[in-house]
């Protein structure tokens, strides 16, 4: 069983990643934070590093995506209520983050989608487990 999972995606200015996700409530594990990358705490075991694009270039042969151009990752966040999610997403827009999609009602999901400053595309969402509807 794996006990934790690091998420690693390429910024283009660290700082500026920062100020954007601590706006969205997010805080950063000063251990493994230098000018080349930070840990941001998302859950108890789920750790997202931030690592400036020459940097996460360096632990892979191939090129870095540009986010905004290509979709590379869906990054879905499940939170405890439809509230949760508007008010994060209230949050984003804020902080200069753009919504991609309309807000999608499933009866047993709700569900939003926004790009952060560097494209990457984040989905918060709450899923009402009792209301899941049976296999067809």
């Amino acid at each position: 069983m794996i006990s934790q999972i690091f998420i690693n995606l390429p910024v283009k200015d660290l700082d500026r990643s920062v100020a954007f996700f601590t706006a969205l409530g997010f805080s950063f594990n000063p251990q493994f934070t230098d000018e080349n990358a930070t840990c941001m705490l998302v859950g108890e075991n789920i750790f997202v590093m931030l690592l400036v694009e020459p940097y996460f270039g360096t632990f892979t042969g191939k090129p870095v995506s540009d986010a905004t151009k290509q979709t590379e990752v869906l990054l879905a966040l499940a939170l405890d209520s439809r509230e949760a999610v508007d008010v994060l997403m209230a949050k984003v827009v804020a902080a200069g983050g753009a919504e991609t999609q309309p807000a999608r009602d499933l009866g047993f999901m709700y569900q939003r989608s926004f790009a952060d400053l560097d494209g990457h595309q984040w989905e918060p969402f709450f899923m009402a487990a009792d209301a899941v509807p049976p296999p067809a």
